[in-house]
């Protein structure tokens, strides 16, 4: 039961033009969702069960790329750069990336789509197997401790994701544009009033 595992999803990056953040986004693990881990002769069905990340322990969870140690951290959940919040579909991600050219690589590799998916390395603390069909199908009923989340190259579960949706400069000024002229017509009005009190003086 201690031994660490590796599940694969998806993840999504967004950019932040006037605040020049790059910010990715994703689910690392899906619920109720069945995937194949191995192979059709020397494999099993499995699904995380809605309840298993309950007393999850995710005290300190990096984001990284591949599960890879040797390369650098892309955020982490210590110092606020990474969240992690749990909702009907499954373990949501958001990361905010700091300006380093490793992270600038991989957000834009995901913001291209080469990288849209993610995984996750973990322990199971519960779990139910079912031998009666052609193949053995587990069900993880609860996870013991997350080490960490990852942007990888080939997923377990497909269904996970990740993305990167850069809003562009011309929404940016479209938003300022339109935010300049509510407020310009808010001045117009207030100087009408202004000028029908005085006429009517």
């Amino acid at each position: 039961m201690n031994n660490k595992e590796t599940r694969f999803s998806s993840i999504e990056s967004r950019k932040d033009e006037e605040a020049q953040k790059m910010i990715v986004e994703g689910y690392a693990i899906v619920f109720d969702e069945e995937t194949l881990i191995g192979d059709d002769s020397h494999g099993f069905r499995e699904i995380i069960d809605k309840k298993a990340l309950a007393n999850t322990n995710m005290k300190d969870v990096p984001l990284k790329y591949n599960h890879d140690d040797s390369t650098l951290i892309l955020a982490r959940t210590r110092n606020g750069s990474l969240s992690l919040s749990i909702d009907e579909k499954g373990l949501k991600v958001r990361a905010e990336l700091i300006d380093t050219t490793s992270n600038r690589d991989i957000y834009k590799c995901v913001e291209a789509g080469l990288l849209d998916k993610m995984s996750f390395a973990f322990t199971v603390k519960g779990q139910s197997w079912d031998k009666s069909g052609e193949m053995p199908k587990r069900t993880i009923t609860a996870i013991d401790r997350l080490f960490d989340v990852s942007v990888v190259d080939l997923p377990a579960y497909d269904q996970t994701s990740i993305q990167a949706s850069a809003r562009s400069l011309e929404l940016a000024d479209a938003d300022l544009k339109a935010l300049e002229n509510a407020e310009q017509l808010k001045k117009m009005t207030v100087l009408a009033k202004r000028l029908k009190i005085k006429t009517k003086i």
